[in-house]
């Protein structure tokens, strides 16, 4: 086989990667809010539950939730039919987990007494923070999120551990036959994928920097 048709099988791999980082991030950005909003509640239990929900994602690896998702359900009698399925589940709740700590920090690192302010100006909650609040939270999460984001594009390759063709497993049935370098050259899609983003949080980084508070 030559390096091109190497090089194309690569490719479709990668954007097997791609697919799975974009989908993790369209849905694991809002559920991370919902999960924050839950363990900030003042309904205890639901504060409670949320929290061991969190505490249970982040202290177990991601290549064990993936076993879960896939196999768990034919425990139940309803097996997973879709391995990308169950890749695109257990990344977008992984995910999810940890960008509601993040949230979670940003909100709580807001002085209360803006809070106080804007209500005092005659403004309801929910005002206070989508038109105080949120901007500020937003440039303060931008570099943890930024930091989770690049580490969410390299996490893509623990897809081919439940047998999904990213990237890498195309490459490691290279290396089967004897060739070697797809291996290698694999380094060059994450690379360039992270490379790409850095620029693109720094650029969001500035465009903030407006705000300085």
């Amino acid at each position: 086989m030559n390096s091109m048709a190497i090089i194309q099988q690569l490719s479709r791999g990668f954007a097997t990667n791609c697919l799975v980082f974009a989908l993790t991030l369209l849905m694991a950005i809002p559920l991370g809010l919902v999960i924050t909003f839950g363990s900030m509640s003042k309904f205890k239990p639901l504060k409670w539950v949320t929290k061991t929900f969190v505490w249970v994602i982040r202290g177990t690896p991601l290549m064990l939730q993936l076993f879960i998702v896939l196999y768990a359900p034919g425990l139940f009698g309803r097996p997973m039919q879709s391995r990308m399925t169950a890749v695109i589940i257990a990344f977008v709740i992984n995910y999810a987990a940890y960008f509601s700590e993040i949230y979670r920090g940003g909100i709580e690192s807001i002085p209360q007494g803006q809070y106080e302010a804007g209500q005092v100006l005659g403004m309801t909650k929910a005002q206070v923070f989508f038109k105080v609040v949120l901007f500020q939270v937003i440039k303060r999460i931008v570099p943890p999120m930024g930091n989770e984001v690049i580490t969410l594009v390299k996490d893509t390759s623990l897809a081919r551990i439940i047998g999904v063709a990213e990237v890498i497993l195309c490459a490691d049935r290279f290396s089967s036959k004897g060739i070697i370098w797809p291996l290698f050259f694999t380094g060059i899609y994450f690379l360039a994928a992270t490379g790409i983003l850095t620029l693109v949080m720094a650029r969001i980084e500035k465009k903030l920097n407006y705000y300085r508070g």
